[in-house]
């Protein structure tokens, strides 16, 4: 799998070296060096993402909950901080793991191909998941109700997936259009909550709540 890795770090001089040092290691790499363009590179869904924390403005442990709101990858840390409550809050924050500055790359990819080879192994220990009468089998991609099969489209099919695997987090119609969809579809991102009623309809009423003014998530 042709991984890509998002180097988010205000520091060119940083950016240039691990852009390189991942790239000659074989992974695809999208780079970032403040939280507005960090958050532009989501859409590129990202496996793992390195962050470093003392940025201007908004600082990585803050960027890393924002980017929480809709990621579930791996976030690592790049920090000089030491102090056991900075890394206690970037735990808390949402953050997988520190690698301290200075670093050694043959560590930090020794730890960048130790977390992508988790996500791995735990992605492929998903094939199929039950939510009441609900069996959702992610490998073949289908969806039965009280045994029965239901007719998702492959677009209605990824919102299940997106939503299911994520219980209880909340995604914007934006999320997951772009994910769904990509950012070269060519249709508004109002088409999400046509899609969402049609799954309630052949699924059930329950499966996708609506959180107002947010957008939506699977019942829990």
């Amino acid at each position: 799998m042709n991984y890509k890795i998002l180097v988010i770090d205000d520091e060119q001089m940083i950016l240039d070296m691990l852009r390189d040092q991942l790239e000659i290691e074989g992974y695809q790499v999208l780079t970032a060096r403040d939280a507005e363009e960090a958050m532009k590179r989501l859409a590129a869904e990202p496996n793992l993402i390195l962050l470093d924390i003392n940025m201007p403005g908004m600082d990585g442990i803050e960027l890393c909950e924002k980017i929480r709101e809709d990621v579930t990858c791996p976030i690592l840390f790049l920090t000089a901080r030491i102090e056991e409550a900075d890394r206690v809050a970037g735990l808390h924050a949402g953050g997988d793991d520190y690698i301290m500055k200075p670093f050694s790359l043959s560590e930090l990819m020794a730890r960048v191909e130790a977390h992508l080879r988790r996500e791995e192994r735990q992605q492929h220990k998903i094939t199929v998941r039950y939510f009441g009468n609900l069996a959702i089998d992610y490998a073949s991609r289908t969806v039965r109700v009280d045994g029965q099969a239901a007719s998702l489209t492959k677009a209605e099919f990824d919102i299940v997936e997106l939503l299911s695997l994520h219980p209880g987090q909340v995604f914007s119609r934006e999320a997951i259009y772009e994910r769904v969809r990509g950012l070269d579809g060519t249709a508004d991102n109002a088409v999400i909550k046509e899609h969402i009623r049609r799954i309630r309809a052949k699924l059930n009423e329950e499966c996708i709540e609506t959180v107002w003014g947010c957008g939506y998530k699977w019942a829990n």
